[in-house]
């Protein structure tokens, strides 16, 4: 609990065998968070093993995608405040702490991926998924007249309740592209949104998109459509919302 409000996290894993009993204890160490959920979606074979050891609730989820472990892990938790996070080891759990104050004031409080200053050697994050998703983000910025944007792929972020059932009826994509949906809906429906610089490690294992330069820009174009398309169909995709 922080100042009062309960914290859940969710932890869609897949190929994060060796890493997410890692990042659960480091959660656990927080001493703020009260229900972690971790979403097995037709994960590794051990996964659940080292689950296991942990306080975590493990979670089957058979419909395959990104999107897919997020949106069980949201429905399963009834929390003031849920973060998002995966459990690869590329987000350090402590960085909850930068991104809690925001709650206060803010509907959802995403991470930032792209400040050099915060990028650890090895990670992930060469110039072209940098200024890709710089350039993703900014592109929001000026179609939706948000606040500062610097990343899109960040999946590190924490929203309140009220936000998650608003937009909840606009969710469509099961697959990689849902961050980027929950940002736009956010977007779309006026919610308050912050963004705060948080640490990028070195991922343990690879990575299904972006771990191949092909994948992430398909995965880019991809994303711009949906920017783009949600934009001109803005006032029909606010009436399928619950507004503030």
């Amino acid at each position: 609990m922080w100042h009062g409000k309960t914290i859940a996290v969710v932890l869609p894993t897949y190929r994060e065998r060796d890493s997410i009993a890692r990042c659960i204890k480091a959660f656990e160490a927080l001493g703020v968070v009260d229900d972690i959920v971790v979403v097995n979606n037709n994960a590794e074979p051990g996964t659940s093993d080292e689950v296991a050891g942990t306080s975590a609730r493990e979670i089957f989820e058979p419909v395959q995608g990104y999107g897919a472990a997020i949106q069980r892990g949201l429905r399963e938790v009834d929390a003031d405040l849920v973060c998002i996070c995966e459990p690869d080891n590329t987000f350090d759990p402590s960085d909850l702490f930068k991104l809690l104050p925001f709650t206060r004031e803010c509907d959802v409080v995403l991470g930032s991926r792209t400040v050099s200053t915060f990028i650890w050697s090895g990670a992930n994050m060469d110039w072209f998924l940098r200024w890709g998703n710089w350039g993703v983000a900014k592109l929001i910025e000026v179609c939706f007249n948000t606040a500062y944007l610097s990343d899109v792929g960040c999946t590190m972020r924490v929203m309140s309740r009220g936000c998650i059932e608003r937009i909840t009826p606009g969710f469509t994509a099961d697959g990689s592209r849902f961050g980027l949906e929950m940002q736009v809906l956010c977007a779309v429906n006026r919610e308050r949104i912050v963004q705060v610089p948080v640490n990028y490690l070195p991922r343990v294992g690879t990575s299904a998109v972006t771990g191949d330069r092909r994948k992430a820009w398909d995965l880019g174009i991809e994303m711009i459509g949906l920017v783009l398309r949600t934009r001109l169909h803005a006032d029909a995709a606010r009436a399928r919302l619950g507004k503030r």
